[in-house]
């Protein structure tokens, strides 16, 4: 594929502005109503502006051509009038400074749960190539730019506008003649305004994703700080850090002089045209075919002219911005998860109270960031309801891999999965979840207390449901010495809790999903001798009427499994009891020779 020309560039980014205009619309369009209320208040405040111009021509021509009590009177009058006049723009502009500050805050809510409701649907796929950082900053930084827009800067434009079109018709009933010439100069100082701005919206594209760089960084190292300062590595880390932001710093200081000399450009070339036709206007009142009243209504209408085109090259600059910002929140929006639930899924047969058949045939999967390196090659294995397999091998033999793939985290390329006879693919995601407990090698605890973070595997589960799982995970009695028991918040990523606590929180969240099928990832490998035991008790009972799958490195977790199944590379080269596949002498004989410390023949 050939690189795209500067031509095809330039287009692609114009088609993009459009694009990402029409893609903030859906978000625009339920406040119809407020939209509404707003245009109102604006056009009573633009209104009202407009006719101050108009009340001083007034008062020169009516109140200062005469003397006495009558230029007094006029003077009075028009006075009277230019207040009443404050006071409706005054009350018009707070409607519309509350209106569309309510709509910016509102669009900006609805973003963010829009942006954030998809991104948790994608699959870990996504995850894989995309750091939490960034995602993070699109939901913070780029939202608040785009209500910054929505928020204001649409206000500002719309009152601009409004103001550019009235006081412009308003400088044609002045003077025809005058208003031509500043329309034929101000056309003009447009174009290269215009051209200079598609410049700055790069810029600020390039500044966001600097940004979302620099958050990327800063999530990471925040998320391992125990393993950072373990290796002494704060000084290393904080000087990345520091390069991420500085690079930000430059790639903000390009927009920021892009934008300066925008703005300056405007006004050089807006003001410029505009002093140039009051100087005209000027030795028209001095030949007689202006008077004064009139000059002074020109100059305050071509004033409100001036003034509305450089707020519209602000909100330009402000809004070029936000168009970087937005296209980054709709390339998210964009994102298609590969793995989707079907649109005429399949319900799962009645489930007996033995557990789930599970079905493996022929399968093969490459995770997408390693396309030619086969995690699972060419597997088939049947399980029986209520059967417990055993899986084990060394690190990277595609344990955990097997796991994610009966979870539908990914689909296979080849091959397929069977839940009670029916393939993965055809069910409902949530309903495929929903019959699958499983207990991480790496636990994940909320930032929530004992009680909420057990009931995260069953949201409607009462307390004493909780309590009674976490009875049989062995956590109650730990749970309990806490100092406000199951009401105890457990701190970020659960830091107050010993590495065999946090297990024991998550085995009791799988025990109270109460699923079919039961996987078991290491789900003892981070409790104590006492621990363990007590736990590896309660598994073998949570296990009875149910499948289920143990990952294991300590072989003394599996002895009683059904069936031992040994992988490696992403193959089965073994499968047996414990007995039966220590006399095989293979791979599984030697792990077996390692860890109990007994020579085998």
């Amino acid at each position: 594929m050939t690189a795209p020309s500067n031509t095809d560039n330039t287009d692609a980014a114009s088609k993009s502005s459009l694009a990402t205009l029409k893609g903030l619309i859906p978000f625009l369009l339920p406040y119809r109503r407020q939209f509404f209320l707003a245009g109102i208040a604006l056009i009573i405040a633009a209104s009202a502006t407009l006719a101050i111009p108009y009340a001083f021509r007034q008062m020169i021509d009516l109140g200062f051509s005469t003397t006495g009590a009558k230029s007094i009177k006029h003077v009075d009058l028009t006075f009277l009038a230019l207040f009443g006049v404050a006071c409706v723009l005054g009350v018009a502009t707070a409607a519309r400074f509350y209106m569309v500050s309510w709509l910016g805050e509102r669009v900006t809510a609805d973003i963010r749960n829009a942006v954030y409701s998809h991104v948790v649907t994608q699959s870990p796929e996504f995850f894989e190539t995309t750091q939490t950082g960034e995602v993070l900053s699109r939901l913070t930084t780029d939202t608040t730019l785009i209500q910054s827009v929505v928020g204001t800067s649409i206000s500002m434009a719309l009152r601009n506008i409004l103001l550019f079109i009235g006081g412009l018709a308003m400088l044609f009933v002045t003077s025809p003649k005058l208003a031509s010439i500043i329309i034929v100069t101000l056309a003009a100082t447009i174009l290269p305004i215009v051209l200079f701005g598609r410049k700055v919206r790069k810029l600020s594209r390039d500044s966001q994703d600097r940004i979302a760089d620099a958050s990327a960084v800063a999530g990471e190292i925040l998320n391992a700080m125990p393993t950072v300062q373990a290796f002494t590595h704060e000084h290393i880390e904080a000087q990345r850090f520091s390069g991420s932001v500085e690079s930000a710093f430059a790639t903000a200081m390009r927009r920021i002089r892009a934008r300066s000399l925008l703005t300056m450009l405007a006004i050089l070339l807006v003001f410029g045209a505009i002093v140039f036709v009051l100087w005209l206007g000027a030795h028209s009142v001095m030949d007689g075919s202006m008077s004064g009243g009139e000059l002074g209504q020109f100059i305050l209408y071509a004033t409100i002219v001036a003034g509305a085109v450089g707020a519209l090259s602000e909100v330009l600059g402000e809004a070029q911005r936000a168009a970087g910002a937005t296209e980054r929140l709709l390339e998210l929006m964009s994102l298609e998860s590969p793995i989707q639930s079907p649109a005429n899924a399949l319900s799962l047969p009645v489930l007996t109270t033995n557990g789930a058949a599970l079905s493996l045939s022929d399968v093969v999967f490459h995770y997408p960031s390693r396309p030619n390196m086969a995690s699972i090659g060419h597997i088939s294995l049947d399980i029986a309801p209520g059967e417990t397999v055993a899986v084990v091998g060394s690190s990277g033999a595609g344990k955990t891999t097997l796991f994610q793939l009966l979870l539908r985290f990914y689909d296979p390329q080849q091959g397929s999965i069977k839940l009670d006879g029916v393939e993965l693919r055809q069910l409902d995601l949530h309903t495929l979840r929903n019959a699958i407990g499983i207990v991480p090698q790496d636990t994940v605890i909320f930032s929530a207390n004992a009680m909420e973070n057990i009931r995260y595997g069953k949201a409607d589960a009462t307390d004493a449901e909780v309590i009674a799982a976490a009875k049989m995970a062995a956590a109650h009695e730990f749970i309990e010495r806490l100092p406000e028991g199951y009401q105890s918040f457990l701190g970020e990523r659960g830091v107050r809790l010993s590495g065999g606590q946090r297990q024991r929180i998550a085995i009791a969240r799988a025990l109270l999903k109460n699923p079919p099928l039961l996987l078991l990832d290491e789900a003892t490998s981070a409790l104590d001798a006492e621990s363990e035991r007590l736990v590896q008790g309660a598994l073998e009972v949570a296990m009875k009427g149910r499948t289920t799958l143990i990952i294991a490195h300590r072989l003394a977790t599996v002895l009683r499994a059904d069936r031992i199944i040994v992988m490696e590379h992403g193959h089965i080269v073994e499968t047996g009891t414990h007995t039966s596949l220590v006399a095989q002498g293979g791979i599984y004989a030697k792990l077996a020779s390692l860890q109990f410390n007994t020579m085998l023949e």
